[in-house]
């Protein structure tokens, strides 16, 4: 897929908790090393990164002995406190090696709900992104319920898109982008690589959870892209196997689907 890229000076890019970790469940330090270079050498070049990370409960369950298969909502609020902990400073440590500095940002949906508190947090991303900062986004699991949760970091990351006024949404994924049938299951399943508008029909395609250890799936994307394009920003979906895809991205060509925001001509 051939994009222009020109005219990007702020994208967010949202990174799965599969992206993150290995199968068992630990953390992907090579993986996180890799991503923090990758936006740290795409922020030298003078556009702006928010990233929307996944991860805090993952890493806070591989710490405490806590029975994943029979994990209550107790448990996973304090797995997401020891692990937000332990993220952050993963991060910290990786991007402080190319000389930038993070802020963490936990959101509920009763923040975006809310105007008085959605302003301030748009203020806050604001004044982060002019003073060099790159912020790094999460749902605030550690006090979020039913009522309060976004459901999935993708339809967060479609909210700080809007939030921040970015000009690009990249979602990095388990897979290469969105296809005409699940390709796990159906081998003559073919990559659509530029998508116009969201139908009833293009919904069809998606499934259910991508992975075991990620709780959005292809609906949350699909319904994460109609959020942004419809607001006039573009969105990527692209296999977060290889942080060096952003590379890619950034240069114009790489392999994934691209959703065009409304009113958009290639």
């Amino acid at each position: 897929m051939k994009i222009k890229t020109e005219h990007i000076r702020r994208i967010v890019v949202k990174v799965g908790t599969s992206t993150l970790t290995h199968e068992n469940g630990t953390m992907n330090l090579r993986k996180i090393e890799k991503l923090a270079r990758c936006l740290s050498d795409i922020k030298n070049t003078g556009v702006q990164v928010i990233l929307v990370s996944s991860g805090a409960v993952g890493c806070g369950l591989s710490k405490l002995q806590f029975d994943r298969e029979t994990l209550t909502l107790r448990q996973k609020q304090a797995a997401a406190a020891v692990g937000q902990c332990d993220l952050l400073g993963m991060y910290s440590r990786e991007f402080a090696q190319y000389g930038h500095t993070i802020a963490q940002l936990l959101l509920t949906k009763d923040v975006v709900d809310n105007s008085v508190r959605y302003e301030h947090a748009k203020n806050t991303m604001e004044t982060l992104l002019e003073a060099g900062v790159l912020p790094i986004v999460n749902e605030n699991d550690t006090v979020s319920g039913e009522q309060i949760k976004f459901g999935s970091n993708d339809t967060l990351a479609a909210v700080v898109a809007l939030l921040s006024g970015a000009d690009l949404l990249i979602n990095m994924s388990d897979i290469n982008g969105l296809y005409t049938a699940d390709p796990r299951q159906n081998p003559d399943a073919t990559l659509i690589d530029c998508v116009k508008e969201i139908t009833p029909e293009l919904l069809a395609c998606a499934g259910g959870a991508g992975s075991a250890r990620g709780t959005g799936g292809m609906v949350a994307k699909l319904q994460s892209a109609q959020t942004v394009t419809e607001a006039g920003i573009p969105m990527i979906i692209c296999n977060g196997d290889d942080p060096a895809m952003l590379y890619a991205i950034m240069d114009g060509t790489f392999i994934g689907t691209y959703f065009m925001s409304k009113g958009e001509q290639l």
